[in-house]
């Protein structure tokens, strides 16, 4: 398992920070020991904490055509049909991935295919379940011209903890199944947006990995499934 990129740069500094602190508390505040040391415990678990937030471990990736993968690790939170106002102006089942703070943060690619739209939209922090944190909160929208045909779209949504959303995709690029698009620094939300007629296999509740878990198959023009 490596480090993801994104968290090179504050685990660095997250460490020499401590570390200047404690050795300043050791110096100057010799006579507390007892203080010290639980001082430097809190400090080892605060930093264990970040890298395991920050960690990127290798994925056997699931890639098929005709088949959506979950963009996230996390919790299924939602499987409904909704109006979808931003891009298809028109029903659209929506299916979203509730990641929380000790879930791996990288986000990807569920489909193959041409990035036809992207957009960054600043906003509020609602916690990532709220109802209004997909069109309130800071948010990313990308639709995916997919290989299989349909318009995919997944939204990066920020929590009450998420500050930052990081992307690395733009109109036009062509974009592999399971791939890295982005990442969220600590926990928030995934939103998928499918037609209506494509087949879930994901149950309320199920957690789901990142580039392995099956959460819906497209269906073809002729009514069938693929496979």
């Amino acid at each position: 398992m490596k480090i993801h990129k994104e968290g090179r740069r504050i685990l660095l500094f997250t460490l020499l920070g401590l570390l200047v602190v404690n050795l300043l508390l050791y110096q100057f505040n010799a006579i507390h020991v007892t203080f010290n040391k639980i001082f430097s415990a809190i400090s080892v678990i605060v930093f264990l904490l970040l890298l395991q937030f920050f960690r990127s471990p290798f994925r056997n990736l699931i890639l098929h055509e005709d088949l959506i993968i979950a963009p996230a690790d996390g919790k299924v939170v939602v499987i409904e049909d909704v109006h979808e106002p931003e891009f298809f102006n028109d029903v659209r089942k929506q299916i979203s991935i509730f990641m929380s703070p000790i879930n791996v943060h990288i986000t990807r690619n569920p489909v193959a295919g041409v990035v036809k739209y992207f957009k960054y939209h600043p906003g509020n922090y609602f916690v990532a379940w709220h109802p209004k944190s997909s069109t309130k909160n800071e948010r990313t929208t990308v639709v995916v011209s997919s290989t299989a045909g349909p318009d995919i779209l997944f939204r990066q949504i920020a929590g009450a903890m998420a500050r930052r959303i990081v992307w690395y995709v733009k109109e036009g690029d062509e974009v592999s199944q399971g791939e890295e698009f982005g990442f969220i620094k600590f926990g928030s939300r995934v939103d998928v947006f499918v037609p209506v007629d494509t087949e879930v296999k994901v149950n309320i509740g199920q957690k789901t990995k990142g580039g392995q878990t099956v959460i819906a198959q497209i269906k073809t023009e002729t009514g069938s499934f693929f496979g």
